[in-house]
């Protein structure tokens, strides 16, 4: 009798749990983007999301929910119900989190929905730098140690991860100026506070095309249509493929234990929205690679980015803790 009740009560919480993945969504969806307006995050997933709403058949209310470098929106949707109707829209930052002592989360905690899209990364100098090339460069800063002043936003950003790739090939000598952030660093180097500025293609490109920064190489393994006369590092410096590609990305998360019937329609959901022609447009606008990716294809990017990144800058020297703590595997 009681096999026969236990056996009646997991068939019973199928049902329901079919049944609630039928209905989903039955309520408003929160989406909670981990950086603030107008960031580069904070456009592609206002962008992707109407487009994914409409094959969702519901809506997803976005709020921008940011400090401690997007842990406190991770937080808020880790913390909260595995039940689909709390999306972290997030970025990459939480991969790099144990190691820079941020957190004891990251990605592994959650379900990818969609890994969208990547950005290009480039480095842009003022327009009146003495060197055109990255070898020029190079050579500049080699004749002058510590004389060019280089935009950083901070250890486990993209331009640490990018002067630390420099460093591993092409040791270097600069001056690091910190900003809160990429704007008001590309800010800084059109007023000429700073030399050089890595940063994400998407932000940078409005300004290289205004003539107020030029581009010195773009850090990936091809050119990119978006600046088709700007040359890929390693059309000049081959030893860089190694690390590359690489680039910050944008990717819709849910908690890890969500049923799968419900991660499986927001995949198809958010599948629909990346494959929008506008939405694509605006991405190709702004020099974004597109990936729209999930499931296995998703995890493993995640792990190979994590392990790309973390050891690159534990080899810097700029980490809190060595990514073997954490079994994170070096590449």
């Amino acid at each position: 009798m009681m096999k026969r009740t236990a056996i009646a009560a997991l068939l019973g919480l199928g049902i329901a749990g079919s049944a609630m993945a039928q209905s989903y969504p039955s309520k408003e969806i929160q989406g909670v983007i981990q950086w603030g307006a107008g960031g580069s995050t904070d456009v592609v997933m206002r962008a992707v999301t109407p487009h994914a709403e409409a094959a969702l058949g519901g809506k997803v209310v976005m709020q921008n929910v940011t400090g401690g470098v997007g842990a406190i929106a991770l937080n808020r949707v880790a913390d909260g119900a595995a039940d689909g109707y709390t999306l972290l829209m997030g970025a990459e930052n939480p991969l790099l989190y144990k190691v820079m002592g941020l957190g004891q989360k990251d990605y592994s905690d959650f379900t990818p929905i969609n890994i969208i899209a990547r950005g290009i990364p480039i480095i842009v100098a003022k327009p009146d730098a003495p060197f055109n090339t990255f070898p020029e460069m190079i050579a500049y800063i080699k004749a002058n140690p510590r004389a060019v002043k280089f935009g950083s936003t901070g250890p486990g950003g993209l331009p640490s991860v990018i002067t630390a790739m420099i460093n591993a090939k092409q040791p270097i000598q600069v001056t690091a100026v910190p900003y809160d952030g990429d704007g008001p660093a590309l800010t800084a180097l059109m007023g000429g506070a700073i030399d050089v500025m890595p940063a994400v293609l998407g932000a940078a490109i409005e300004n290289i095309r205004a003539g107020r920064m030029k581009p010195i190489a773009i850090m990936d393994v091809t050119p990119n249509a978006a600046l088709p006369n700007v040359k890929a590092i390693v059309e000049t410096n081959p030893e860089f493929r190694q690390y590359l590609p690489w680039g910050p990305f944008f990717g819709v998360f849910v908690k890890k234990g969500t049923p799968a019937d419900i991660v499986t329609k927001l995949q198809a959901a958010y599948n629909t929205g990346a494959k929008n022609a506008d939405f694509r447009k605006l991405m190709d606008n702004r020099g974004f690679l597109m990936m729209n990716i999930a499931g296995k294809e998703a995890d493993d990017f995640l792990a190979k980015w994590q392990s790309t990144t973390t050891w690159l800058l534990q080899d810097a020297g700029v980490t809190k803790a060595s990514p073997a703590q954490f079994n994170i595997p070096k590449p």
